[in-house]
């Protein structure tokens, strides 16, 4: 095909853009706020999965519904998202010029995720997973002729796997006087923390091995279109909510018990079955969380009010918001900084991410009134996007 004839292929326009997906963003970086500023309290023991103990009722009854509603469960949802996305990157881009260029310019989006998250980490928070996303993206080109049927199946294999290596990671229920990793959330030192980062960052796709998962689920439903027409699948949508976010409160209970203080596991056979069960959970409540979403937008239409169109712009904009929540958080919580993360409780902290997030959708709100999109966005589609 000349170049002559190849149309251009660019990023979706405001208007081409379906409701669901965006409002699920949006709404997803608040639970990804609640679960990443858990990660920066310090100065006191630790307890299961690395959570602070604590003391207060108000704190452990924060903790118990972060962990059960939240941990676990945000990154799935942004992975099946994020799967979403993927096929219809990549039907785009076919339908604009060929499968060749559609491919490539995946590939250079994965690149320059795995490019955007080395940076993040480095300079910010080692839970980062845009690079892992990076990586994700790159593996799932590869499934997007995969029958829907194989995909279901080896989305469902992987998760044996998931539960295999989180039950290894998370099977020590504490107490702790040091972390068993992210060392640099503690660390006084501005360097060291960097070069502390680098190393955890590198350990972080074994916390969230469960995602694949989830993102295939996304692929499937792209396929089907669940999100893009969710009246047509209310009955599917209702399905998945009360199956996946049932299962993911029944699996979140006895680990929320745990991190609350209510009781504790000697037993590492326990706590390994305890965490295993918490991240296959965690998966079905992500599409739960996905499909409870696209009730929503079903039931709104296309003509949400003031509220969700702000969260939609804040969804349309998420990497940008994402990186956004990292600059506060370092600024508040870190020991070089104002060291918040070693004197606030579990309440304090949920409340200052969810004012962070709200300061997000603000943002964004102003930024789809100007017309401009988000800088991380406008700079990872200049370097995706290159014309022929």
């Amino acid at each position: 095909m000349s170049t002559s004839t190849v149309q251009p292929v660019g990023p979706v326009a405001d208007t081409e853009r379906s409701l669901a997906p965006d409002l699920g963003r949006g709404l997803m970086l608040a639970l990804i706020a609640l679960a990443n500023s858990a990660v920066y309290l310090y100065n006191r023991p630790y307890g299961a999965r690395q959570h602070i103990i604590e003391t207060e009722f108000l704190d452990r009854l924060v903790a118990f519904v972060n962990t059960v509603f939240v941990e676990v469960r945000a990154y799935p949802l942004f992975a099946a998202l994020f799967g979403y996305g993927v096929v219809h990157a990549y039907r785009r881009g076919r339908a604009a010029s060929d499968d060749h260029r559609a491919r490539g310019i995946l590939r250079r989006r994965g690149f320059w995720l795995i490019v955007f998250g080395a940076v993040h980490a480095l300079v910010l928070f080692s839970g980062d997973i845009l690079g892992l996303y990076g990586v994700l993206s790159l593996i799932l080109l590869t499934m997007l002729r995969l029958r829907d049927r194989t995909l279901l199946i080896v989305g469902g294999a992987w998760l044996v796997l998931a539960a295999v290596v989180q039950g290894l990671v998370y099977s020590d229920s504490g107490p702790n006087e040091e972390r068993a990793f992210f060392w640099s959330f503690t660390t006084t030192e501005p360097l060291a923390a960097a070069g502390l980062r680098v190393g955890e960052w590198l350990m972080t796709p074994f916390g969230l091995v469960g995602v694949f998962s989830a993102a295939l689920a996304g692929m499937w439903a792209a396929r089907h279109g669940v999100l893009d027409q969710p009246g047509r699948h209310r009955t599917l949508l209702k399905r998945v909510a009360a199956i996946g976010v049932g299962l993911s409160v029944l699996g979140g209970i006895p680990i929320g018990t745990q991190v609350a203080g209510v009781w504790s596991s000697t037993s590492f056979g326990t706590d390994y079955a305890v965490s295993a069960v918490h991240v296959v959970t965690g998966v079905a409540g992500g599409l739960g969380y996905a499909a409870l979403f696209g009730l929503l937008a079903a039931r709104i239409g296309n003509r949400p009010g003031p509220v969700l169109r702000a969260v939609a712009a804040c969804g349309q904009r998420s990497l940008s918001f994402y990186l956004f929540q990292s600059v506060i958080f370092v600024a508040l919580f870190v020991p070089y900084t104002l060291g918040l993360g070693g004197e606030l409780g579990s309440a304090a902290t949920a409340g200052v991410a969810l004012a962070t997030w709200l300061a997000g959708v603000g943002l964004a709100e102003l930024l789809r009134r100007a017309g401009r999109r988000g800088p991380a966005e406008t700079l990872l589609r200049r370097l995706s996007y290159r014309r022929s």
